[in-house]
């Protein structure tokens, strides 16, 4: 495994970070393409003999179930300074006011239970999952600077937002020395590059990491065409993100040919593409088998030509932005 700096930090991290919204407690928000606890604890074993340090999770995944998955696992296959946990904040977790956002209460309430979940005194990353318009940003702001301060996070990231609005947030955090974000996990892979525009520009000259969600695009870009999954059958988000366009098809066609003379699985050719892309840290991968993560390992150390590049980019054409909400 490589490890790099997340973004400005010094927090090194492994290039490949396992995403945890596959792990879900039977009875609390278990899906037909989750894994329960049972199935859930050597994915995350194996994730850490191949040298991942770097999980992330979300409050809302799986009704916090996952949050408790993986705190528990991590306790019991390692040791707490050396992985780094990466958790969100903003999705609705209770009916009523104050719920859901990012106001300084929700924040506040939401940091404790997600450490209570996680059995940690500490995230190592605390994101904000989406923008919140409904909040002055200054407040937000400050509420995440006091949660540093107080220890019960070492950083903080950001996700899914325009790139005007992450702008705007980071000029305000300098004008009122507070906490700087480190990092953006935003929508990137070879079935949706609009991030390319803005997002990736504003992230290399402003020094954030990025660690991309969805790289393989629902795994739309580990398989051909014409084959499907349980995932890609019932996960409603996915569904709204992804659409048949031809040109889609064409690119995962092509990925099907590069993959093919370079003998290596699919996967590993759309992680090596992102992993290639700056400036990208580590892609968030999901796994739902053992076989999946030697395969995403692989890709750190599979470096693409420039004509495999230019035939894996050149049949996108511009889509509209999803993944936002």
């Amino acid at each position: 495994m490589q490890y790099a700096r997340l973004g400005g930090t010094g927090l090194e991290v492994s290039r490949i970070c396992l995403g945890c919204m596959t792990f879900a407690i039977v009875g609390r928000g278990h899906r037909p393409w989750t894994l329960d606890e049972e199935g859930s604890r050597p994915i995350i074993r194996r994730a850490l003999e191949l040298g991942i340090n770097f999980f992330d999770t979300a409050n809302v995944y799986a009704e916090g179930s996952s949050e408790e998955i993986v705190g528990r696992a991590l306790r019991d296959f390692a040791r707490r300074e050396e992985v780094v946990i990466a958790t969100k904040v903003h999705g609705r977790m209770r009916p009523g006011p104050n719920g859901a956002g990012l106001s300084r209460k929700a924040i506040m309430a939401e940091i404790d239970a997600s450490l209570k979940r996680l059995g940690t005194d500490y995230v190592d990353l605390y994101q904000i999952h989406r923008f919140d318009p409904k909040t002055p940003i200054e407040e937000t702001l400050e509420a995440l600077h006091d949660i540093v301060r107080s220890g019960k996070a070492r950083y903080i990231g950001a996700s899914s937002m325009h790139a005007w609005q992450f702008a705007k947030m980071l000029y305000t955090s300098r004008l009122n020395g507070w906490t700087r974000f480190v990092s953006m996990q935003n929508h990137f892979n070879l079935l949706h590059r609009e991030e390319e525009r803005e997002m990736l520009p504003l992230c290399a000259d402003q020094g954030i990491g990025v660690i991309p969600w969805s790289p393989l695009a629902r795994g739309r870009l580990s398989r051909p065409r014409d084959e499907t999954s349980n995932r890609q059958e019932t996960d409603a988000l996915g569904k709204n993100l992804y659409t048949q366009f031809e040109s889609d098809m064409k690119i995962i066609d092509a990925v099907g040919v590069v993959a093919a003379a370079r003998g290596v699985p699919r996967a590993q050719i759309a992680l090596a593409w992102l992993l290639q892309k700056a400036p990208i840290t580590a892609p968030i991968v999901g796994a739902s088998r053992l076989n999946h993560l030697p395969e995403a390992a692989a890709a750190v150390d599979l470096k693409l030509t420039s004509d495999e590049i230019r035939a894996l980019e050149a049949p996108y054409v511009p889509h509209i932005q999803v993944g936002f909400q």
